[in-house]
């Protein structure tokens, strides 16, 4: 492996116009067909094998007019009065007149409240909410701004607005700027290093929306893709340039310097990223179709910050000479003058005190796991949207009006052979469901043309994510299964919702398994190691659970919300588990690869296991802190968006990246190194003749240049060799 990633990088060094040409064009070309054939994302989850979605499907052949997008536009009249038809009509009038769209008016429908005082008009449209163009979004939210009278809001799936990080990621692409100037102290080096990684991102955001008029995407695809791509994008370049500074201050040429940082540190970012690529992949598995689009976007952008890395930045590399080194080091070799690093401090203080310290840092993140016994599950409603949003100011009055259940009623799919069998079962159907605990009311059915599907509304007693909800939707589940003469399914968004949160909770232990499996089998493969794996496989674990109680603490049960914008806690998002397990994986796999492929490095190259211990804590702590300072700054950035999903997910990472970088990787991981000792590179004869050798050292690199007297010798060792032995 770093054989041929050597010879990669000598060419690329080599052909530096010629490589900066093509990515120049690849970037051209994927924008142009982004601009031509790019379509729009969806809000819409779909859940097949679920009994609401096979409701659902069987809605758009019988009963196609009920399957388009809705809204409910709520209206209410000041305090003390009651509403006219006079006053309602015209907001029906307006919501009619939008293309596509039919609205009933309340005063014949039932839909005002006991009081008189709030009145509910149900719009709906001919087309599905991936259908539905900008323009009749807008008239449609125009609606609650047209004309004096009445309180008028509009909620519904059409109302919700879609963040898609804003000036977000700008303020990430800064932060790392900074952090990337600080640690390299050139301007160059950084702006350099910044620059690679935003052409890989702008290749990779281009390729996919460049296919979403063909795949259907769900909003948060192209944020997650975005936000991973501008992260990993960052931290391999910064670790490959990082170590051709190095090589470049111990004497290389430059050529050569590029050519061995892509040969060593390279192996290290080809299976870093490959863990990322086949954590999001291995999304799929789980059998959601918008979760694997979604797992799959990331993984490919991913990808492409890899080859990135690998390619563009070699060339990037000999365009920038010497200059890539501060302006005083240029022209100097040897280790550089002053104090030592402070990884090699942190190294030795923690293999000194190793107990306590693998004590305090496993009882903290198990302390901050606790949370996560009360985690709820659920795809989020407008009640947990900002409180400036309309789909939350409607959310609140359709409550105050009418109840919480109204914001997230059911419908009851009843399908029969014909009108007659279809109309008694529908009939039985809402007499049996109006007698189940936890619900409010069920409506009598509307038919379709034939009179072979009926459609009952159902209203339960509280709100779409409350875990009573959920026990409701089960128990007329449960009342309705032996009607005779129909069919009938419950579905609706809330049902929707229930069932695929019940699917991703089966899922996620699966999920799991098999991700702590891959990272056993990977890293057994790139350290040739058993305990190395196991270790980090742990390791990852208290990363995600501590994550996990962080994220419930403050999103579900409220605590510190204020500090990161959340009006209104509630539920997580059903899929945040899963995408994070996947994530986390990834990055914690980047760190295992980056801090102990250089321990192993300096291992086969003859340092004690403790010294190879501290070396590889002291060569890769900079760089691994600047690299988690830049992840987090990229995530946390995403906190910023009004979306509580993005909102979520930033958060998520942000602090799962915070944990695994300084607490697991670079504290309990040289922990545990020095505490094992050799024992850490221990590896069974029978897997030894198995594995394949990797060579993610570079360790047959080193012999082959060493045989072709190319003096590499003292350019793999570490530059404080001779401390603390």
């Amino acid at each position: 492996m770093a054989t041929l990633l050597y010879r990669l990088g000598r060419w690329c060094f080599g052909h530096r116009g010629l490589v900066v040409a093509i990515w120049l064009l690849l970037l051209g070309l994927l924008g142009g067909a982004a601009a031509a054939f790019s379509g729009s994302t969806t809000a819409a989850f779909r859940m097949p094998g679920t009994e609401s979605q096979r409701a659902m499907d069987a809605l758009e052949k019988q009963f196609p007019q009920a399957t388009g997008a809705s809204g409910t536009i709520v209206i209410a009249a000041p305090q003390n009065r009651k509403l006219t038809p006079a006053e309602v009509a015209p907001v029906v009038e307006r919501a009619s007149a939008i293309p596509g769209a039919t609205a009933v008016d309340p005063f014949q429908a039932g839909g005002v409240s006991p009081d008189g005082r709030y009145a509910l008009v149900q719009v709906q449209f001919a087309d599905e909410i991936a259908d539905i163009t900008d323009a009749q979004r807008a008239a449609y939210k125009k609606i609650a701004q047209d004309g004096p009278g009445p309180r008028v809001e509009v909620g519904g799936e059409v109302a919700k607005e879609t963040h898609l990080g804003g000036a977000t990621e700008g303020i990430g692409v800064l932060v790392a700027a900074v952090v990337l100037v600080l640690t390299f102290g050139s301007l160059v080096a950084a702006g350099m290093t910044l620059l690679n990684a935003l052409l890989g991102v702008g290749v990779g955001m281009a390729g996919l929306y460049s296919l979403t008029g063909v795949v259907e995407l769900n909003d948060a695809s192209p944020v997650l893709a975005l936000m991973l791509g501008l992260a990993v994008g960052i931290d391999y370049s910064l670790f490959i340039t990082s170590r051709h500074r190095q090589n470049l201050l111990e004497g290389l040429e430059a050529r050569e310097a590029a050519a061995r940082a892509i040969g060593t540190a390279g192996s290290a970012v080809v299976f870093a990223g490959a863990t990322v690529v086949i954590a999001l992949a291995g999304l799929s598995v789980v059998g959601i179709p918008f979760l694997t689009a979604m797992g799959l976007a990331a993984a490919a952008t991913v990808a492409v910050a890899v080859v990135v890395a690998l390619t563009l930045l070699p060339a990037v590399l000999a365009f920038a000479g010497d200059r890539i080194l501060p302006r005083k080091r240029r022209g100097a070799t040897g280790p550089v003058p002053g104090k030592e690093p402070f990884g090699y401090r942190w190294g030795r203080l923690v293999t000194r005190l190793r107990v306590p310290v693998l004590l305090a840092g496993v009882l903290t993140l198990g302390a901050l796991a606790l949370p996560v016994t009360d985690m709820h599950l659920a795809l989020p409603d407008a009640g947990t949207a900002s409180e400036d949003t309309p789909e939350r100011q409607a959310y609140d009055l359709t409550s105050e009006g009418f109840g919480e259940g109204f914001n997230g009623r059911l419908i009851a799919v009843v399908s029969g052979d014909d009108a007659a069998s279809a109309k008694a079962a529908a009939e039985r159907a809402v007499q049996i469901i109006n007698g189940v605990e936890g619900v409010k009311v069920a409506m009598p059915a509307q038919f379709n043309q034939d009179g072979t599907t009926g459609l009952v509304a159902v209203i339960p007693d509280t709100g779409p994510t409350d875990p009573a909800t959920e026990d409701t939707v089960h128990a007329v589940r449960d009342a309705v299964a032996d009607v005779r003469g129909a069919e009938i399914a419950l579905t609706g968004i809330t049902a929707i919702g229930i069932d695929i949160s019940a699917k991703l909770a089966d899922a996620l232990p699966v999920y799991l398994l098999l991700v702590v499996g891959l990272s056993v089998l990977l890293l057994m493969l790139v350290f040739r190691s058993v305990l190395v794996p196991v270790k980090a496989a742990a390791g990852f674990l208290l990363t995600v659970g501590s994550t996990f109680g962080l994220t419930v603490a403050v999103f579900q049960q409220g605590h510190l919300a204020g500090l990161v914008g959340v009006d209104t806690p509630g539920p997580l998002v059903s899929f945040l588990p899963i995408i994070l397990i996947g994530i986390l994986f990834g990055l914690a796999m980047d760190y295992e690869v980056f801090l102990v492929s250089r321990m192993r490095e300096d291992f086969v190259h003859g340092d004690t296991p403790r010294q190879a211990t501290v070396n590889g804590l002291g060569h890769n702590a900079r760089v691994v802190t600047a690299a988690a300072l830049i992840m987090i700054a990229v995530f946390a950035g995403f906190m910023l968006t009004p979306d509580p999903i993005i909102k979520s997910i930033g958060f998520a990472l942000a602090v799962g990246v915070f944990i695994d970088a300084f607490i697991v990787r670079m504290t309990l991981v040289p922990a545990v190194m020095s505490l094992l000792g050799k024992a850490a590179w221990w590896l069974p004869r029978p897997l030894a003749r198995v594995l394949p050798d990797l060579d993610i050292e570079g360790e047959k690199l080193r012999r082959g240049l060493e045989e072709a007297g190319d003096s590499p010798a003292e350019s793999l060792q570490p530059e404080y060799s001779g401390a603390d032995r």
